[in-house]
């Protein structure tokens, strides 16, 4: 008797099976196309920004600076050159010096490595915000009487490295001291001296306790 290929009432085929894994398999891929073509809409469909200057709003030292910038430019350029904030210093201009360190919130970072532009939103802090109402803190009042400080380029970075350590450790040892400054270089070799006003505003030691630690700081250094 021949087989039918005709599928009797209520049976289901091979042949129907592979007919309705083909149709769930073009469907399957249209459903795809479609997400993928939406996803590409929305990305060519966001406003392009620049190359021309656009309004960047930075919140620095609790007050909100309005400038007009190119987005290519970096933090350090707009406090530098778009506004009187000239205290974060331009040494290398490659995250090597520390030279530029403002403070986000309570962390450190080079502002010569992130752009204004992605700065918005962010509690900025530079070496002008440290000081209030001309009551210098702790730490400037430090390197100061320690006179940590030689030509001073790099002792904005310095301040606030120094200030987010003691912000995160309020009595921080020689080698916590030691790791949050590892980013700041001091050309002049003032090292010894930064270290003993760090231990002089955390309050943890004096000079003449530390005296190794310190020689051994400026030898690393």
């Amino acid at each position: 008797m021949k087989r039918s290929d005709t599928p009797q009432t209520g049976a289901f085929s091979r042949r129907t099976f592979i007919k309705s894994l083909g149709t769930t398999a073009v469907a399957t891929a249209a459903s795809r196309t479609q997400a993928v073509a939406a996803e590409l809409e929305k990305v060519n469909g966001e406003r392009v920004i620049g190359p021309g200057a656009v309004p960047v709003t930075l919140k620095v030292n609790g007050e909100a600076l309005k400038l007009q910038l190119e987005p290519r430019a970096t933090l350090l350029d707009a406090l530098r050159n778009y506004s009187s904030l000239t205290g974060a210093k331009e040494g290398c201009d490659r995250a090597s010096c520390g030279a530029c360190t403002v403070l986000f919130g309570d962390l450190p970072i080079y502002s010569c490595q992130k752009l204004a532009i992605e700065s918005q939103g962010q509690q900025i802090t530079t070496v002008e915000g440290l000081a209030k109402n001309g009551e210098l803190t702790k730490v400037q009042k430090a390197f100061l009487e320690k006179d940590a400080l030689m030509c001073g380029y790099c002792t904005p970075g310095f301040l606030m490295s120094v200030t987010a350590l003691l912000k995160k450790h309020p009595h921080p040892t020689a080698d916590q001291i030691r790791h949050a400054c590892a980013g700041n270089l001091c050309r002049c070799g003032t090292q010894p001296r930064i270290m003993e006003a760090a231990l002089q505003a955390a309050g943890v030691a004096s000079a003449g306790t530390t005296q190794t630690e310190i020689i051994d700081y400026a030898k690393l250094a």
